[in-house]
């Protein structure tokens, strides 16, 4: 952990946003070298940050322990070469408790998901949040999505809320995410508040959310295909639309598609590519389930379809 704030790091970053897997030996328990080797890849690759334990990392799945456990190796692994952010969930009590766990284990701050089951209305999303950040001395990250979707005027309040530095959006809905950043820009001109793209494909919609300002997210690409994922970052960050537009057509859209084809794919089809690529983090914990072997195999051919264009327009392997 540095003594640099989160969000003036994040500020600063360069790249996609890795979300690791956490990784599982054959007894199922968590291999904690596996996921050493794999946060160390995606570090070495250009990782802006680390995100440990976080929805592709299961945090459903974890006990306390097991959190503990993966995020203070996130954090050795690393080695402050870029910040590590935690997940927080459940509610309120639980999420405190996974918070000060993160923060025992150095970790530069969290991303705050959405309190489990039930749906809450916005003075008890905003009771909620602000609870959590005020917690521990972490930088805290709202999650917006499923049962946690926030008013403008919500928004705003978060975005005064001591240790709330940004908004993470799973939920998509553009016109929603405009007033929002608006409505921040009007009632509290001159603050800084991020924004992040969190789809669960993230660079499918890059373009439209850069239209609206918002140039951070999140990659589960990169999990599995850093090169292909950096690739496709360097290109929307500097105007290449042939490329952006080639990786678009031919490798996130089918692989956007074939995640719509099984339920909690956005998990267990990042972790099977994973595989793929040659480290053993093993399969992912029930109540999700691994994907077929055809979509294994389409999995596959889509990702030698995207390493295909990058010879084809000169940019290699990288990561």
């Amino acid at each position: 952990m540095t003594s640099a704030p989160l969000a003036a790091r994040l500020t600063r970053v360069a790249g996609p946003l890795f979300f690791p897997v956490t990784a599982y030996g054959p007894d199922g328990a968590i291999d904690i070298d596996a996921f050493r080797a794999h946060v160390r890849t995606g570090v070495d690759a250009g990782a802006a940050a680390v995100f440990a334990c976080c929805g592709t990392g299961e945090f459903h799945a974890l006990t306390p322990e097991e959190f503990r456990l993966v995020v203070a190796a996130a954090v050795e692994e690393t080695a402050g070469e870029v910040p590590v952010v935690a997940g927080a969930g459940y509610g309120t009590a639980l999420a405190i408790q996974y918070a000060k766990l993160a923060e025992d284990a150095g970790a530069d701050g969290l991303l705050a998901m959405p309190p489990y089951l039930v749906l809450a209305d916005q003075a008890g999303l905003l009771s909620h949040y602000t609870a959590l950040a005020a917690a521990t001395g972490l930088e805290t990250i709202v999650y917006q999505r499923d049962n946690a979707v926030f008013t403008p005027e919500t928004v705003v309040a978060l975005a005064q809320a001591p240790g709330i530095i940004g908004l993470k959006d799973g939920y998509g809905d553009l016109d929603l995410m405009q007033r929002i950043v608006s409505a921040v820009r009007t009632e509290l001109p001159g603050q800084d508040f991020l924004y992040f793209n969190g789809l669960p494909t993230a660079e499918l919609t890059g373009l439209a959310y850069r239209g609206i300002g918002v140039t951070l997210y999140s990659s589960a690409v990169f999990a599995f295909a850093p090169d292909i994922a950096l690739a496709f970052y360097r290109a929307l960050d500097s105007g290449d639309d042939d490329l952006a537009g080639a990786l678009l057509d031919h490798f996130y859209r089918p692989l956007v598609e074939l995640r719509a084809k099984g339920r909690g794919y956005a998990v267990s089809l990042v972790k099977a590519a994973v595989r793929l690529g040659g480290l053993d983090v093993g399969e992912v914990r029930t109540p999700l389930t691994e994907p077929p072997a055809a979509h294994i195999e389409e999995l596959t051919e889509i990702i030698a379809r995207g390493r295909a264009l990058l010879e084809k327009y000169g940019q290699g392997r990288r990561g």
